[in-house]
């Protein structure tokens, strides 16, 4: 990780599930400072129970007002995750109006782009590096999956392969990790295979060469690789691990 120096790294929407993983990779270089955020205080409470090296940051970062606060408060930057997200659709598909979009892309697309333009300076002075969690949906058609969560994340990939361009010549490096199917406590998959396991795993076993979940250990060792110093080359690419499910190059 950097020479072992003391590394500060922000993950939003680190409370549990992919984010949390995360944390918990990164937290293992005892020098590193992880900053914690989430919307719900006892999630938070409870990753301190079990990550010491870490600070608690509660608050909804889809809200400028908020995430304005939280940058003014992280003096120091060098590592950016931008995890926040969701692929729930309140709506089937074809039946999406203004406000659905709108939501899908405040959560999905912004998120990401308003936190690294708070943290930017920082960031650059740095020479940081920044990761999306994006998903496979913004690669190519996903039978099943939300079009507007497609869509957003179609747009957070392009973000990154275009910024990067502009961020690279001042020394930080942006690229994005896009999941296929992750298996993890809480996910919308554990659902999934609890309401129907038998459509969920023909749906695996059809679409996925290796015919097995992703799980969130995978992701978080893909973050901390790119991380690392070593990873520095790896500017404005979009790294999917979906054990072959996508189909385009």
């Amino acid at each position: 990780m950097k020479n072992f120096k003391k590394l500060k790294i922000l993950i939003t929407g680190s409370s549990k599930g992919i984010g949390l993983s995360i944390a918990k990779k990164l937290s293992k270089n005892k020098n590193n400072l992880i900053y914690i955020n989430g919307r719900n205080k006892n999630n938070l409470l409870n990753v301190k129970k079990e990550i010491k090296n870490c600070h608690l940051i509660q608050g909804d970062i889809t809200n400028k007002k908020v995430l304005k606060k939280i940058s003014n408060g992280i003096k120091d930057l060098d590592v950016l995750i931008c995890n926040v997200g969701t692929g729930k659709a309140s709506v089937e598909q074809g039946k999406e109006k203004k406000i659905d979009w709108e939501k899908s892309f405040k959560v999905n697309f912004y998120s990401a782009v308003d936190t690294i333009k708070a943290f930017e300076k920082k960031l650059i002075r740095n020479k940081g590096t920044i990761i999306c969690i994006s998903s496979i949906c913004g690669l190519e058609y996903i039978d099943g999956a939300p079009l507007a969560y497609s869509v957003s994340k179609s747009a957070l990939n392009t973000f990154v392969r275009s910024y990067s361009r502009f961020l690279g010549p001042k020394g930080v490096n942006i690229n994005a990790i896009a999941p296929g199917n992750i298996l993890f406590k809480g996910s919308s998959w554990e659902k999934k295979l609890t309401n129907n396991r038998k459509k969920t795993m023909d749906f695996i076993n059809k679409e996925v060469p290796m015919k097995k979940f992703g799980n969130d250990i995978a992701i978080s060792n893909l973050v901390s690789y790119l991380v690392e110093d070593k990873s520095k080359f790896i500017n404005g690419s979009i790294l999917v691990a979906d054990g072959g499910q996508t189909r385009s190059f």
